[in-house]
């Protein structure tokens, strides 16, 4: 029984002497919630100029609101947007017409092409986004309305405001 109690302890100060680590790793996802849809608009026209026409176009009344301040270079200065908002009050859909070319840079670098981005947060039915598709399409001055997945755009967290 003596040796047994000795090689018990015996066992315990090796174990403890030996300076064993276990590392448990635990990682955190975070996955931003793209809760809106995003439509690439391109033309050679002003901002005020193709809102006046979507106005016109969709019965829409987007009203210039301050620009958009975006930190992308990291520096002392954010770059600017031109920002326009118009909201649906019975579905409580927002709107929002911005600038992909800034004061120094583009919100989007990715998609250059594209001089305009009409973003929609909150609900809108799959109906209603096809007409306003359609709509714009239909606007002579504007090339091209195309829908965007903003999940496959890389530069998407410029799109959170």
């Amino acid at each position: 029984m003596c040796n047994n109690i000795l090689l018990q302890v015996f066992r315990f100060c090796i174990f403890t002497d030996a300076k064993v680590m276990i590392l448990s790793r635990k990682f955190l996802k975070f996955e931003i919630d793209l809760d809106f849809v995003l439509i690439a608009i391109t033309t050679s026209l002003k901002d005020y100029r193709v809102c006046y026409l979507i106005n016109k176009a969709l019965s829409f009344d987007l009203v210039k609101f301050p620009d958009l301040k975006v930190d992308i270079h990291h520096a002392d200065n954010p770059v600017l947007f031109s920002l326009y908002q118009y909201n649906w009050e019975d579905t409580e859909t927002d709107f929002y017409f911005i600038a992909n070319k800034g004061s120094d840079g583009y919100l989007i670098p990715e998609m250059r092409k594209a001089d305009y981005f009409l973003l929609i947060k909150n609900y809108i039915d799959e109906n209603d986004l096809d007409n306003v598709l359609s709509a714009l399409n239909k606007i002579p001055e504007i090339v091209a309305a195309v829908k965007i997945d903003p999940k496959k755009i890389k530069s998407r967290e410029n799109l959170l405001f």
